[in-house]
């Protein structure tokens, strides 16, 4: 039980350290790449929300590595915070048919979500543990 334990907090982990790399990378791929336009001519510094949450993740992965109850809570609370954050960058490339800011943003989410999943698993799995 124990070994199969560490295995699914090995997951939580990972998918944290994968989930706060895809946060930290694509808001900078798209603030150094941005090409201005006559209505927008410079990118906002709040494309680099989801950035500074990652680095946020990143610094709480060790944490999580080592069952930090406290620490894997933060970084469930601010996977969650960037999970809702995206949907309105989400909305405004649909809108904008801005078809590569839509690919980083569903790569976020994706990531996002697979991490959310994967804590929830492992806070359920601890939880049966401690009760049998």
């Amino acid at each position: 039980m124990q070994q199969e334990n560490s295995k699914k907090n090995m997951k939580t982990f990972q998918a944290n350290l994968i989930n706060s790399l895809t946060l930290i990378l694509m808001p900078l791929w798209a603030y150094l790449t941005y090409e201005g336009t006559q209505e927008k001519p410079e990118q906002s510094i709040t494309a680099l929300i989801p950035l500074f949450l990652g680095v946020i993740l990143f610094l709480c992965n060790n944490g999580v590595k080592k069952e930090n109850k406290v620490i894997a809570h933060i970084a469930v609370v601010v996977t969650l915070i960037a999970l809702l954050g995206l949907f309105m960058p989400l909305k405004a490339a649909i809108a904008e048919d801005r078809t590569l800011s839509l690919v980083r943003v569903a790569i976020m989410l994706f990531t996002g979500m697979l991490a959310m999943i994967t804590f929830v698993r492992s806070f359920i799995a601890n939880r049966k543990s401690k009760q049998g």
